[in-house]
């Protein structure tokens, strides 16, 4: 038993040295490889080392190369622009040079042509002075030949100029007149004639007030009324005078409003005819006279729309027109005038290929302010015009009224057919009246004009103020002359007369021998 524990001890011994001894050369072994990997390894290490030296070498020798290529091409560069420019600095310099030797020769040019200019002016000097020296003497001389002084001499030469230029001017203005009415005569008495003939137009016969006859003086005192009731009633309803006088079975209306007035006369003779006059009945007879005159105003309005073809009106131009047929201009009737004045400019128009409707438009309703200028401030012209404008009528028919007086200028065709035919609708024999005393001041106007200007012998006004025929005195005025006295006593006439129509200018110049045998 101690033998078997003995073995085993020994076994265990020699196990443990064994283990002992293969451990040490183990690490004996492990640790001369070791040492030979770190030395391989350090051996590698250097190996690798120097060649990333060589590498590293290589390669900063490579990018220095590069650099000193990179820095040579740039100077390359750079010595190539210098060059360029220098060279443009030299080819600047050289242009420069020949301006300044330019500018040199020309300095040298002008200096020698101010020398010369200042030679010629000396020399223009001398001669000038020369010249009014002998000018001086020449008029000196003149002045002593003629025995007048320069100033008279001027006088007398002008006056010369100024007749020889009057002459010629007078020839060629009745050179030219003759001309034009040579061509122009004809047509336009042809033109005119034919529109006067297709408009067959009344004679004067409306007034400016309303007569109502009475069956008897009696009915005077039952139109007044007890203490003026009825009158007083009346004149309030209808915003007419009552002009109740001597005059024999009859009764005065009289008012600026041309519609009040006839509703005035309606009424009243309807309440004559009835025989009851008070005011309750005044009032209802003046309400129905009203709602008559506006149905005769909606017609005369659509029969002047159907007797001039003039379509397309607004209702209240129509209504104006309506309300014309109650007003009159020196006794003529404003509403039977514009018919006729489209019915003359749509012919002119045809005849002269201008628009006939324009024309026909512009007529009718050229004097349509006149409907209301009692109620509106201001002419009828202006009136009109706005009333066109304000219910939308073209701007060609606003210019043909507003100029159909002459207070601005026609802007077509048209509107001088309109003033054309307003003239000759007013002038026409039997169109309108003037009273007494308006018609003598415009005859003594008239005569005292032509007597004022010198040359004029006798100056007389005939054929109702529409002509004016003047003698002048043969020795003073010539016969050229009077062309030029025509013309000036003419616009005259215009600016300082106003007249219906025309009014012609006749110049008489004769010459009289007288011689007797014995």
């Amino acid at each position: 038993m101690e033998v078997c524990l003995l073995d085993t001890s020994i076994v265990i011994g020699i196990t443990a040295a064994a283990g002992c001894v293969g451990f040490a050369a183990g690490y004996i072994l492990r640790k001369q490889f070791a040492e030979r990997k770190i030395g391989s390894a350090e051996d590698r290490a250097k190996e690798i080392m120097a060649e990333a030296q060589r590498a590293g070498e290589a390669e900063r020798r490579e990018l220095l190369l590069e650099a000193k290529e990179e820095a040579h091409k740039m100077r390359a560069e750079a010595d190539r622009d210098n060059k360029e420019r220098r060279l443009e600095m030299q080819r600047v310099e050289r242009r420069l040079m020949q301006r300044e030797e330019m500018i040199d020769r020309k300095t040298e040019g002008l200096d020698k042509k101010e020398g010369e200019l200042e030679r010629r002016d000396k020399e223009l000097k001398r001669l000038e002075q020369d010249i009014n020296e002998a000018h001086e003497k020449h008029r000196a001389e003149l002045e002593r030949i003629s025995s007048l002084t320069s100033e008279q001499a001027k006088a007398e030469l002008l006056k010369e100029v100024e007749t020889e230029i009057r002459h010629d001017a007078a020839i060629m203005i009745k050179e030219i007149e003759s001309q034009a009415k040579d061509e122009a005569d004809k047509k336009s008495r042809d033109i005119i004639t034919q529109a006067i003939q297709r408009c067959a137009a009344e004679h004067v016969t409306e007034t400016t007030v309303s007569v109502v006859p009475l069956p008897s003086d009696e009915m005077k005192g039952r139109i007044i009324g007890r203490e003026g009731r009825n009158i007083r009633a009346l004149e309030t309803l209808t915003g007419v005078d009552l002009i109740i006088d001597d005059t024999p079975e009859a009764v005065i209306l009289s008012s600026f409003d041309p519609v009040r007035r006839e509703v005035a006369r309606i009424a009243l003779e309807r309440l004559i005819q009835d025989g009851r006059i008070q005011p309750a009945r005044i009032e209802e007879m003046v309400e129905r006279a009203q709602k008559e005159v506006d149905a005769v105003i909606r017609d005369e309005g659509e029969r002047a729309i159907l007797e001039t073809g003039v379509i397309g009106l607004h209702p209240e131009l129509q209504r104006l027109l309506g309300r014309l047929r109650f007003r009159t201009s020196y006794g003529q009737n404003v509403l039977n005038h514009s018919i006729e004045v489209a019915r003359l400019a749509g012919t002119m128009a045809s005849e002269l290929g201008a628009d006939v409707t324009l024309a026909k438009r512009a007529g009718l309703l050229h004097d349509i302010g006149k409907a209301i200028d009692h109620e509106v401030e201001g002419p009828h012209v202006t009136i009109g015009a706005d009333l066109a404008r304000k219910y939308r009528e073209s701007a060609l028919v606003i210019n043909g009224i507003e100029s159909h007086h002459g207070d601005i200028e026609p802007a077509s065709v048209e509107a001088v057919l309109v003033q054309a035919a307003d003239a000759i609708s007013a002038a026409r024999p039997g169109a309108r009246r003037e009273t007494l005393e308006t018609y003598i001041k415009r005859l003594e106007k008239l005569e005292e004009i032509a007597d004022s200007y010198e040359g004029v012998d006798r100056a007389f006004a005939i054929q109702a103020g529409r002509e004016i025929r003047i003698m002048v005195k043969p020795e003073k005025i010539d016969d050229y002359a009077t062309v030029t006295l025509g013309k000036d006593i003419a616009k005259r006439i215009e600016g300082e007369l106003e007249y219906p129509g025309q009014i012609k200018v006749t110049i008489i110049r004769e010459t009289r021998s007288v011689d007797y045998a014995k």
